[in-house]
């Protein structure tokens, strides 16, 4: 057995990563609560295209983060993964892995109210190609956090170097596919190059 895996709970409700109907109310409760927080922050629903389109592929266009899916929600399985093997490390036997499963999505979806603040939205726009990025839909954000719980997901059920292998292979297919991607995204946020935003910006050219 891996040391990121244990037995289910009594009241487990089944094969669903050991999750028991505490853990599947707090996720919900987590998801509704992001949700109404972003209500208030005034975030739209969706995208003010009206467009019923699930997925935006133009990273650098007013679509992105406003339908269900864009190239960035691959990120945030990244973030299920990391974060999942961060609280592992730090909690480790303390905890279940449906507990440390709920406090990554409590995790992300904090974020995702967080990115959607003035500040992230700025410091997007000035240090980062987003240069159209005016905040998340809140259906964005939600999916989002479904795309964080896959791969928590990963990190709960595969072997520790399948979750290491799958990381890298996403941010390298990321960085050939929209020369981005979650590592890329995180230097731009704290530490800004010009050099490297000039690359990024190349694809346009």
């Amino acid at each position: 057995m891996c040391p990121h895996q244990s037995s289910q709970p009594s009241d487990s409700i089944g094969p669903i990563l050991g999750f028991t109907w505490r853990h599947i109310a707090a996720t919900l409760l987590i998801l509704t609560g992001a949700a109404v927080a972003l209500f208030a922050m005034g975030r739209i629903w969706w995208c003010k295209c009206g467009e019923p389109f699930l997925w935006s592929s133009d990273i650098v266009s007013t679509h992105n983060s406003q339908h269900l899916f864009d190239p960035y929600s691959f990120t945030h399985v990244l973030h299920g993964i990391a974060l999942y093997g961060i609280v592992w490390l730090l909690l480790g036997s303390r905890t279940t892995p449906a507990s440390r499963a709920v406090f990554v999505i409590a995790i992300e979806a904090a974020w995702e109210i967080w990115e959607n603040t003035s500040f992230v939205i700025e410091r997007y726009r000035e240090a980062t190609i987003s240069l159209d990025y005016y905040g998340d839909s809140i259906l964005n954000s939600l999916s989002d956090i479904v795309a964080c719980i896959v791969g928590i997901a990963v990190a709960m059920t595969a072997p520790i170097w399948l979750s290491v292998a799958l990381f890298v292979f996403v941010e390298v297919a990321l960085l050939l596919w929209i020369r981005d991607s979650l590592l890329l995204n995180i230097i731009m946020l704290v530490f800004p190059l010009e050099a490297l935003k000039d690359w990024q910006m190349g694809r346009l050219g």
